[in-house]
């Protein structure tokens, strides 16, 4: 299949399928919160598109953007493919969003449509909908709302042309506006074209590809797919022509591993930080013999990765290595696992060499929504745990004078849907400016140095901004200023000047109230109060009374990460 000639997603999903069609009972789709064990086959996911699709276009018109409000399940690969298909824009929403969010995002793309899962996340937009606005669900909660499971109950009675699909899309129309949040802290519409996303996937083939060779690839998938990175993995999915689980949380992702067996599964620095501290603790237990081979299964792994060579001893200790630890290793997550694959933030070095040397090999990539989202990734037979790999052939790369990552290709965003001027800040002759700093080594890989912008990713890939929150803490009139930490991190912590004695107590009560308005990756969990002010004389403001990260960071780094 050669990607560069497809005009859109919905067109790679149906070639598949045809690709398929001497398979089309074969498994694709499966939901691990229900007990049914049958999967959707590729037969039945077309058809159910087929069938979605033209009750959209009575009510759709080319453009229109669809809410896609839902937890990881078939039907929202269903639902976007089909808002696709009837000439719609998909607008995925976080279940995790706050009121403000929702409201915001609602007001700022004005949607025909809005699919929601269930009652519980209807309630979450229910008053910003306006009257105009469809909404259907995907389950069946109330008589009011047409359930996406009755229109496929009540297809049978429709003639449907199943072998048909929209042709007139092409690949530079809006497939998606993906919303990321910015320093101005409402969240920027990405508006991601069908040629973006398919350019990603095309990167993504040539990596995955050798992985998946012999086998039918399995996919495991947790990390919601309202994040680019999991929405852009679906149509990798497709291509792949991959059999898909849909996990039922993190926390039942493990042994949600046993019953999928996955040969592939994207997932972002937050669940490797979990592996390794489980792993890490699980060997801390071991004595004698056992923990030797351990010790001994890190070393030699370490430097199989690095490449280095082993004397005839170590390829001796080795291979029991591989047999008695690595091998076991393997089989608790289903042992049929080629690679985890991490995106969304940056791994810690320490995580990635721990995992490849213990027989779970670890991709990194990097990328940003922008970007579609992928820019540049490990390849597996050639893994430098300290780089995100060469770029995509599909995009190019250059640094700026000042070390900024500059991004040119098909994969780049369109622009922020209603923002021209964001729009121009960071599309500038056609090179999408990054805001990260970094440098490509001699082979040719790229490595991440640091941070030009202000956005805190944290360890499940969010993009957060600290100057939104910063500024919402400060409206208390007893905090004279904050700064908010939490990169790489599980949650948000916070430097807070003001007075002590009582105001403590009070600040804390402030906070827990302020957390309930913000959203789940928002809310600040501990704070440390402090009574020395930012300011020009002390290094920590700029002229024009900016907070200087850097500075406030390197003082109190210390104090920070004992909040952890």
């Amino acid at each position: 299949m050669k990607l560069n000639e497809i005009n859109s997603l919905v067109e790679l999903f149906f070639i598949k399928y045809y690709e398929k069609k001497s398979k089309k009972s074969q498994p694709f789709l499966k939901w691990l919160k229900t007990e049914k064990n049958n999967f959707l086959t590729w037969e039945q996911v077309k058809n159910n598109i087929s069938v979605l699709s033209e009750y959209l276009k009575k009510n759709l018109s080319k453009g229109d953007r669809c809410i896609l409000l839902s937890e990881n399940r078939p039907e929202w690969l269903i639902s976007d493919i089909a808002i696709m298909n009837a000439g719609g824009i998909t607008v995925p929403l976080f279940t995790t969003y706050s009121d403000k969010d929702y409201e915001y995002i609602l007001n700022d793309c004005k949607p025909s449509l809005c699919i929601v899962s269930n009652y519980i996340q209807f309630k979450k937009i229910e008053k910003f909908i306006s009257n105009e606005t469809i909404v259907l669900s995907i389950e069946n909660f109330s008589q009011k709302i047409e359930s996406i499971e009755n229109i496929l109950i009540n297809s049978s009675k429709q003639e449907i042309n199943f072998e048909h699909y929209n042709k007139k899309i092409t690949r530079r129309d809006l497939a998606c506006i993906i919303y990321t949040s910015g320093t101005t802290g409402n969240p920027k519409g990405v508006m991601l074209s069908h040629g973006g996303i398919l350019s990603n996937c095309e990167g993504a083939q040539e990596i995955l590809e050798t992985l998946v060779e012999k086998d039918l690839p399995v996919f495991l998938t947790w990390l919601p797919l309202s994040h680019s990175y999991e929405h852009t993995v679906q149509y990798v999915q497709i291509l792949l022509g991959a059999k898909v689980f849909y996990a039922e949380s993190l926390e039942k992702l493990l042994p949600n591993m046993l019953v999928a067996n996955p040969t592939i599964m994207t997932a972002v620095p937050r669940f490797y930080q979990n592996l390794y501290n489980k792993i890490s603790l699980n060997f801390s237990k071991q004595k004698g013999l056992k923990k030797k081979l351990i010790e001994s299964t890190i070393k030699l792994g370490k430097k199989t990765l690095n490449k280095e060579k082993l004397s005839f001893k170590e390829k001796i200790i080795n291979i029991f290595c591989e047999i008695l630890v690595r091998k076991k290793i393997k089989i608790q997550f289903g042992g049929k696992l080629k690679a985890f694959v991490s995106g969304g933030g940056a791994l810690d070095q320490k995580i990635g060499e721990f995992l490849n040397s213990i027989g779970l090999p670890t991709l990194q990539g990097y990328g940003l929504t922008e970007a579609s989202p992928v820019v540049s990734c490990n390849i597996p037979e050639n893994i430098k745990i300290e780089t995100v790999g060469p770029p995509f052939k599909t995009n190019k790369i250059k640094i700026a004078g000042d070390g900024e990552i500059l991004v040119k290709g098909e994969n780049v965003m369109l622009g922020y849907w209603n923002k021209k001027k964001e729009t121009d800040n960071i599309l500038k002759n056609g090179w999408l400016h990054t805001g990260d700093i970094g440098e490509i080594t001699e082979e040719g890989n790229l490595r991440i140095t640091d941070r030009k912008k202000e956005i805190i990713v944290n360890l499940g890939g969010d993009n957060i901004s600290p100057s939104k929150i910063e500024n919402l803490i400060c409206l208390n009139q007893k905090i004279k200023q904050s700064f908010v930490y939490g990169d790489k991190k599980t949650y948000l912590v916070a430097l807070i000047v003001g007075e002590r004695g009582d105001n403590e107590k009070k600040i804390k009560f402030f906070l827990e109230n302020l957390n309930k308005s913000l959203s789940s990756v928002e809310k600040v969990k501990k704070f440390k109060l402090i009574t020395e002010e930012f300011t020009i004389e002390n290094g920590m403001l700029t002229p024009t009374l900016k907070l200087k990260r850097k500075k406030i960071l390197n003082k109190y780094k210390e104090d920070l990460e004992k909040l952890y």
